[in-house]
């Protein structure tokens, strides 16, 4: 919304309840009572589910998802050892890769110089699964045996060549930080089904080796120009999940509600002279963080979960701050009414460690994003989940260094092909979409572009993404930019 136009129609409303009798009381009142219907009066077909509102026109059409679980893997997965299985490789192994590829490309500075790019096999075994026959590597046992389930996409390519830009144009359309984030965007589009938690929750992990060096920055989950109340809340690793969950000592909740209404008092003053968003931002943050000290420890208790699923999640489930455990905190999420859920996990950038921290990345996520999967179709939450799995671009099927210096084998950034795989959520399961070349390099057979992924993902929560707009600074902004193009051909 316009900010001016929200001035002019909060003093609108000031004055309104200044008029009226009850004034505020009476409006906050209805509000609690009956969250838009007062008590004993049937609910509209029309009203939103409760939590955080969305648009009043939103969705554009029936979805087929209500939620997105997006396990993002930081530093590029290896499309060539892992999915892409390219036979090629092996037969040029140490050879120079043929110039007619590499000629003209831009690389990262790590290989942008280098000239012997000599072709690097792949380092693992790959093997055909299920009745789908989707080839998989062997680095990933648990996500071969649900290879019926999922749905691989291997025609990705992007633009960006380092870390953080191409991770940000996955996240927020654009390589430049400043843009809403693809949760912000459905908080702002959907809200959220939840009262109880936040619409966008953000979970991070990474490689206990710390072997990669990316960091993980707000604005991978920023809010952008939206409103700040659309921005993930991110999960820590440690500790309270969230900051001050806990009421400091001797301070009751009855004590602390109290001083929420009294601070909520003084906000909306401030709100109705000002017409600044932030300021119910602020408000609608505080109610949020109250609820969620009774509603998070609840949800970060594992003890009803049966001993088979904890197991099958990994030996790390119990570790917070693992992938594991993010992954089995994001079901739980998902169970919840959370709209989006952010699972981040870095330590795939292999430059010279590839033959010793491919196979311990795969270790740490392999299982935990099988159980996901497992557990999400067993309790009936699948169908209408979607959930993503895949970097922010693959690795060249050249090698980075010296190929009779084995322990310092490695590859680089590499934007022009890689594979992702998707699951649920409306996507057909066992299906294998788009092809790269015999060396794995370019993207040539339906090639999907980060936007039309974007697109695509919007599609199946009921938004056109052409429709889904923010007017700022005189323009109205898209995730997708002014790109993108739904992937019909992977939908069921």
């Amino acid at each position: 919304m316009d900010p001016f136009l929200e001035a002019r129609a909060l003093s609108t409303r000031r004055q309104f309840f200044g008029r009226s009798v009850m004034g505020v009381g009476t409006a906050a009142l209805a509000s609690l009572l009956g969250r838009g219907n007062l008590v004993g009066a049937a609910p509209s077909a029309a009203v939103k589910p409760r939590g955080l509102p969305g648009l009043a026109d939103l969705p554009h059409f029936a979805p087929k998802a209500k939620r997105v679980i997006y396990l993002f893997q930081n530093g590029a997965p290896s499309h060539v050892d892992l999915f892409d299985y390219k036979p090629k490789l092996r037969e040029w192994h140490g050879k120079q890769i043929p110039d007619e590829l590499t000629g003209g490309r831009r690389f990262s500075t790590m290989t942008g110089n280098q000239t012997a790019r000599p072709v690097l096999a792949e380092i693992t075994k790959f093997a055909q699964h299920g009745k789908s026959g989707a080839w998989v590597s062997d680095f990933l046992p648990k996500i071969a045996e649900i290879s019926d389930d999922l749905c691989f996409v291997k025609s990705m390519h992007t633009e960006a060549v380092n870390h953080a830009p191409a991770i940000t144009y996955f996240m927020t359309g654009s390589e430049m930080a400043g843009r809403p984030s693809m949760g912000a965007w459905l908080s702002y589009g959907l809200g959220s089904e939840t009262e109880e938690l936040p619409a966008f929750v953000v979970m991070t992990s990474r490689d206990k080796e710390a072997s990669c060096g990316q960091i993980f920055y707000d604005f991978y989950w920023g809010s952008g120009f939206l409103p700040t109340k659309y921005q993930g809340v991110a999960f820590r690793g440690a500790g309270d999940p969230v900051l001050y969950l806990s009421n400091p000592q001797g301070l009751s909740r009855e004590v602390r509600r109290g001083m929420l209404d009294d601070l909520a008092q003084l906000n909306e003053i401030k709100r109705a002279d000002f017409g600044d968003p932030e300021i119910a931002t602020r408000i609608a943050q505080y109610e949020m963080a109250y609820r969620m000290q009774a509603s998070v420890p609840e949800l970060t208790d594992f003890s009803k979960e049966s001993p088979a699923v904890l197991e099958r999640y990994g030996p790390e489930v119990r570790r917070q701050g693992s992938f594991a455990y993010n992954c089995l905190m994001a079901r739980r999420l998902a169970e919840r009414g959370v709209r989006f859920i952010q699972v981040m996990h870095a330590g795939w950038d292999q430059h010279r460690n590839l033959n010793s921290q491919l196979k311990i990345q795969c270790e740490d996520t392999d299982a935990p994003s099988a159980a996901l999967i497992r557990d999400l179709k067993e309790r009936g939450l699948l169908d209408d989940t979607l959930v993503v799995w895949g970097g922010e671009f693959g690795r060249t099927p050249f090698l980075q260094g010296k190929i009779d210096d084995v322990k310092q084998w490695g590859r680089d950034h590499h934007p022009y092909a890689f594979s992702i795989w998707l699951a649920g959520g409306g996507v057909k399961p066992g299906f294998t979409y788009g092809a790269t070349d015999d060396f794995g390099f370019n993207a040539l057979e339906n090639r999907v572009h980060v936007h039309d992924l974007q697109a695509t993902i919007l599609n199946q929560l009921g938004l056109n993404h052409e429709r889904l707009t923010y007017k700022f600074q005189g323009r109205n902004y898209r995730l997708t930019d002014v790109h993108g193009k739904v992937v019909n051909a992977i939908l069921s």
